[in-house]
């Protein structure tokens, strides 16, 4: 599975950053993701509705065939840019005869030192948002606040809301709020470093209320500010070597949950059980980590080039390099 979607989300960049104007980019990459947060949503109570009433092995055959006609679908409609239907293109290529290969393209990325912070940022912020809502956010409410596994379900969801609310209205501030790429990242990555402070401090302290509230920031500006982090990459770079930029930086947040999940896994552990059930002293030094990993993703922050051009685009076909 980690195989097959590894092949979806990096293409997909690669073809927005052909189809759509530079000023546009970051827009049609925050409906992407809000499109996976519909996705998010549609796997939690409705699948569980849709497994009660069918069983789970018919749900996953119904999952299989929606799947493959999106398969066929994009093999018959999608097209990797313009050209290949005759269009002119959105995108200014400055040197079209020129092609960068894919070693060489690799190179040019990791020898860049922008690419840098965004890639340490990217994986302390995915992070922290693949181990806590994608793993350990759950036990964690079942065992210091006594929910149910649905009640529990239910404020998760709300990370999947505020990642199909925020991925646009983010991409909206960046393009023409704030003009910027940098000031929303920094204010998104403050705002995680908060909710992470309350988690590491306040564990078993935070009203039924609080908790939703934690979550829906968590997907808001934890999940959907990588909107503007691609969008960063992305603009870094000539669109020759968009799929490699973004490629090379996407192993950064999976990254980030490969390591932090077994890593809080570690520390949670180590604080043992009380009737099967992990403790407060645990969760509390494992969102401890959080926390610091939301600081080194501010620090990193500092460090981001602010690459965001308005209407306008620095020549394509070579680094933008002060």
């Amino acid at each position: 599975m980690g195989l097959g979607v590894a092949m979806l989300f990096v293409s997909t960049m690669k073809v927005l950053a052909e189809w759509f104007r530079v000023r546009e980019f970051a827009t049609m990459t925050g409906i992407l993701m809000a499109m996976g947060g519909i996705g998010l949503v549609i796997s939690t109570t409705p699948l569980a509705l849709l497994s009660s009433a069918l069983g789970w092995r018919m749900s996953f055959v119904i999952v299989g065939v929606f799947t493959a006609v999106m398969a066929v679908l994009v093999w018959l409609i999608v097209r990797d840019r313009p050209a290949d239907r005759g269009w002119l293109s959105p995108v200014e290529h400055a040197d079209d005869e020129v092609t960068i290969g894919l070693m060489e393209g690799i190179k040019r990325v990791l020898s860049y030192p922008p690419f840098w912070p965004v890639a340490i940022w990217f994986f302390c912020i995915a992070g922290i948002f693949f181990s806590f809502g994608g793993l350990w956010g759950g036990p964690y409410l079942m065992h210091l606040y006594n929910l149910s596994s649905t009640e529990a379900g239910n404020i998760l969801m709300m990370s999947a809301i505020g990642m199909i609310v925020g991925s646009p209205f983010l991409s909206f501030v960046s393009n023409r709020i704030m003009k910027g790429r940098k000031p929303i990242i920094l204010l998104s990555t403050a705002i995680t470093v908060g909710l992470m402070a309350l988690l590491a401090f306040y564990t078993e302290r935070i009203p039924l209320f609080g908790l939703y509230s934690i979550l829906f920031l968590m997907g808001f500006f934890t999940s959907s500010i990588v909107v503007i982090g691609f969008t960063t990459i992305k603009e870094l770079f000539p669109v020759q070597i968009a799929g490699t930029s973004t490629g090379l930086v996407n192993l950064f947040p999976f990254a980030g949950g490969a390591v932090l999940q077994p890593l809080l896994g570690y520390f949670i552990e180590r604080q043992g059980r009380i009737d099967d059930e992990f403790t407060l002293a645990g969760y509390q030094h494992a969102f401890f980590i959080l926390f610091l990993c939301g600081i080194i993703a501010l620090v990193a922050s500092l460090f981001f080039k602010e690459t965001f051009q308005g209407e306008e685009r620095l020549p394509a076909g070579k680094l933008q390099m002060d």
